[in-house]
C-alpha cells in the first residue's frame, strides 16, 4: 500500500490535487482519508463552546486513532473512518466502512505536523496558495456551505486560522517531498506526483 500525505493552508485547494490524482487511477485502487474525519469528540460540551474550540491546532485531532487507522488498512483490514459535521462542530454517530487500497491519499491541514503520520506517508506533498487567495476560499466555505456568520469567521481568521498557520502548518512545509503551488501552472507537479504512484504501483 501506498500512503500519500497531502498537506497545507486552509483553502488552498487540497481537495483539487486530490482529485486530479484520483482521476487518473481505478476506482478500486484508491482511496481518501480526510483529516477532518478525526477531530476529537466533543460531545461532552455544547455546540456554543464547540464552535470556539481551536480546530487549526493539532491537540484538536485525534492523531491516535488515525494512525491506528492507517495501520489497520496497511495490515489488509478494513476501518470505519469516522464522520464529521462541520454545522455541529462534532462527530456524528454515523462511519464510512474504508477498504484497504493499493494507494490511500491522507489529506488535512495538519497532517504533516504529526511524525508519526509523516513518517507512514510514502509520498509528502504539501500544497501551497497565496493568503489572500486563501482567506476568500475560507469566506466563501464557511459562510456559504457550513452557515458560519461572516463576521465570526473574519475574526476567527484573525484570531485562529492565521496565528496556527503561521505557527504549524507553513513549517511542516519543509517535511514535504513535493510543494504544489496551486494555480494555473500547477499541472506539471501533479504529473510529477501521478507518475510517481504509477511507477510505485507496477
Amino acid at each position: 500500500m501506498l500512503i500519500i500525505g497531502i498537506a497545507g493552508g486552509t483553502g488552498c485547494g487540497k481537495t483539487t490535487v486530490v482529485n486530479q490524482i484520483i482521476n487518473e487511477l481505478p476506482d478500486e485502487e484508491v482511496g481518501v482519508i480526510s483529516q477532518d474525519s478525526y477531530y476529537n469528540d466533543l460531545s461532552h460540551l455544547t455546540l456554543p463552546e464547540r464552535r470556539k474550540t481551536n480546530f487549526d491546532h493539532p491537540n484538536s485531532i485525534d492523531f491516535e486513532l488515525l494512525a491506528n487507522h492507517l495501520k489497520e488498512l496497511k495490515a489488509g483490514n478494513s476501518v470505519l473512518q469516522p464522520v464529521y459535521s462541520f454545522l455541529e462542530c462534532n462527530r456524528t454517530d454515523e462511519t464510512i466502512p474504508t477498504h484497504p487500497t493499493k494507494v490511500i491519499i491522507v489529506e488535512g491541514i495538519l497532517i504533516l505536523t504529526n511524525k508519526e503520520i509523516r513518517d507512514m506517508c510514502d509520498i509528502k506533498i504539501f500544497v501551497h496558495a497565496d493568503s489572500d487567495e486563501r482567506l476568500i476560499r475560507r469566506l466563501k466555505r464557511d459562510v456559504n456551505e457550513r452557515g458560519w456568520d461572516l463576521d465570526e469567521t473574519i475574526e476567527k481568521y484573525q484570531t485562529i486560522l492565521k496565528p496556527m498557520h503561521d505557527q504549524f502548518i507553513e513549517p511542516s512545509k519543509e517535511y514535504a517531498d513535493i510543494i504544489i503551488p496551486n494555480n494555473k501552472y500547477n499541472t506539471v507537479a501533479v504529473d510529477v506526483v501521478r507518475s510517481v504512484v504509477n511507477e510505485k504501483l507496477i
